[in-house]
């Protein structure tokens, strides 16, 4: 096997092995496979697949030059990195977070394969910062639906099983602040299934959920709502009786004819989908073009529509989160505070 032929994410587990001096051991043996599963899950399974991708660009490009990715050469990468801003071929350039993004999954890799990548080497780092004087712009935040907008979103949802379902995951998902793979990966109780990132416990008040992020566990309240309507907790309860769901994924697929729950959990993909899918028909931003109001929206417009609509103190915006620092929580604010302290008027002028 050639080091090109290097590529999968698995392949990294490999490297987990009885040491060579009780080679033998059948109760060791038995943990190998044991330990590579924890290594496997020991970063999300987005960012496994984001960095499995940013390794195979970087393998197909230096196979197309006759280049050897392994050991790490600074000067490659520097080579790399400027080709990603500033093709040769008709590919898009990439953004700088694109870019910077490659490289974690690159530095990533090569830690796994017994290699460090040095990201200070003069060769990266100042390509990377010319790319970012040159190319950097201002993040593009994903624009929030506040309560207006998902009151106007859910109105355009059917009263069907689908309909029952999607409409809980818009309020569930936006009064919990969660991320679409959180939403989708929620059970009803806990231990239900081995793929779980979570659970939820209803009570009078409203809801406890136990959720595993990013940064992992925390646990999200979720209070009842001042309507039916608009309640999250009343939508969950009517999605769970309809379907009839006491274990087992949360949020799961609907048959083609819309007349059974099937056993399979729902795709993060389809959070994103339902978002841009109820926008459009709902209104949202018909100032602008479709195509440009499809790209304004995603499954983070949910985390931003809550930290962005709900006005009080931040440290709750920033526990519900799960941000480890209030200025995460401030990026998730969008306009929230914008002129709400006039400093011209202040000063003076």
């Amino acid at each position: 096997m050639t080091s090109n032929d290097r590529s999968s994410t698995g392949e990294d587990t490999q490297a987990i092995q009885v040491p060579s001096s009780v080679a033998g051991s059948t109760s060791l043996d038995r943990l190998v496979d044991t330990a590579r599963d924890y290594a496997h899950h020991a970063t999300a399974e987005n960012t496994n697949m984001a960095y499995q991708h940013d390794w195979q660009h970087f393998l197909g490009w230096c196979h197309r030059r006759g280049a050897d990715p392994l050991p790490p050469s600074p000067d490659l990468i520097g080579l790399y990195i400027a080709n990603c801003a500033s093709p040769d071929t008709k590919a898009p350039a990439l953004s700088v977070s694109t870019i910077e993004r490659r490289l974690s999954g690159l530095a990533w890799h090569y830690r796994h394969r017994g290699f460090v990548l040095d990201r200070k080497n003069p060769h990266i780092s100042t390509v990377l910062a010319g790319i970012r004087r040159k190319h950097g712009r201002p993040p593009l935040q994903k624009e929030a639906v506040l309560a207006e907008d998902i009151s106007a979103m859910i109105a355009t949802l059917p009263h069907d099983l689908r309909g029952l379902r999607d409409r809980a995951i818009l309020l569930i998902g936006f009064a919990g602040g969660f991320r679409r793979s959180e939403i989708v990966g929620l059970d009803f109780c806990k231990d239900d299934t081995p793929d779980s990132d979570g659970w939820i416990e209803i009570g009078k008040e409203g809801a406890v959920v136990f959720v595993r992020g990013k940064t992992g566990w925390r646990e999200v309240e979720i209070g009842r709502g001042s309507s039916k309507r608009t309640c999250p907790i009343y939508a969950l309860e009517h999605w769970l009786h309809f379907a009839k769901i006491d274990f087992g994924p949360l949020f799961r697929r609907v048959s083609r004819d819309n007349s059974r729950i099937l056993e399979a959990r729902l795709s993060d993909k389809h959070v994103a989908r339902l978002i841009k899918q109820t926008v459009l028909a709902s209104d949202i931003r018909n100032d602008l073009p479709e195509k440009e109001r499809l790209a304004l929206f995603s499954g983070h417009s949910l985390r931003a529509g809550l930290a962005s609509g709900a006005h009080v103190d931040e440290r709750y915006i920033q526990k519900q989160l799960g941000h480890a620092s209030v200025e995460m929580t401030r990026r998730y604010q969008r306009s929230r505070d914008r002129f709400r302290v006039n400093l011209t008027k202040a000063a003076g002028l």
